[in-house]
């Protein structure tokens, strides 16, 4: 991987890399077009990372079809896949992390306390393997696009940050790998993630800026849905990921919910 890198970089070829888990939807591939439009050549990096999941987490299950994966992204004109191993990623002995402190601390990381240690730390060994100019993530993992940006801030990485837009399929459900556990009825009732979301955009546009206000009239319509539960519902900066005690232009709203045995995650800027 890292001659490939070597070999463009002598030739003079900008490289971007798209960072994904694998099981490829519209989604990823909306990444790669935005990649291969801002640089020479692409590299798409294909790992399930075993250091971000919980020991009750879905690991053994994460969907992949690694086959399918390649024939869209040669579909893009995707230059190069890196395709590693657990072992390659994490030799025998392993103990060394990365830990973006605040910015880790709530949201997602309230109820996955080691999930974005194993993120960062990831992230960074694929920066220094394929040393790209560029690195493009989707907006729908906000809090890990923030830890990204401040990793490569704080570390000094000559590496640029793009984000891409939410994709999201017609009906408005964000996409994402793990809406394929969804039952038909469990798909129906995830859309309470972005109907929650457009509530609280119209309630701001009606004049409402108190977060409790809003977060119960997003409840109510989460909870609406009987296999619903709420992980977290976040009103606050977001840059520095903290709550605020009014809303305004540019405030996060974000949310994890249970549907069923499925945790999904959605947010707007208002």
């Amino acid at each position: 991987m890292r001659q490939w890198s070597l070999q463009g970089k002598k030739s003079g070829k900008s490289i971007a890399l798209v960072p994904t888990m694998g099981y490829f939807h519209e989604g990823h591939l909306s990444l790669m077009r935005m990649a291969r439009a801002i640089a020479d050549s692409v590299a798409v990096s294909i790992f399930v990372n075993p250091t971000q999941f919980a020991p009750n987490e879905d690991l053994d299950k994460y969907p992949k079809d690694i086959k399918r994966d390649i024939g869209l992204a040669a579909s893009i004109g995707i230059d190069c896949i890196f395709l590693p191993d657990n072992d390659a990623m994490y030799e025998k002995g392993f103990q060394t992390w990365v830990q973006v402190e605040e910015l880790s601390q709530g949201l997602c990381g309230k109820s996955r306390p080691h999930h974005f240690r194993g993120v960062a730390t990831v992230v960074l060994k694929l920066f220094n393997i394929i040393m790209p100019d560029i690195a493009v993530f989707g907006q729908k993992d906000y809090q890990q696009l923030k830890i990204i940006e401040r990793m490569v801030k704080d570390l000094n990485l000559p590496v640029k940050i793009v984000p891409h837009p939410i994709v999201r399929e017609p009906d408005g459900l964000a996409m994402s790998s793990r809406n394929s556990y969804l039952s038909p009825q469990e798909r129906k009732s995830a859309l309470c993630l972005i109907n929650s979301l457009k509530i609280a955009q119209k309630s701001f546009n009606e004049g409402i800026v108190h977060p409790d206000t809003i977060r119960a009239k997003m409840r109510h319509e989460i909870l609406a849905n009987k296999n619903a539960k709420i992980d977290y519902i976040f009103i606050g900066d977001a840059d520095t990921l903290k709550e605020t005690d009014t809303i305004g232009d540019g405030t996060l709203i974000a949310l994890a919910v249970w549907i069923g045995t499925t945790r999904l995650i959605d947010n707007i800027i208002i």
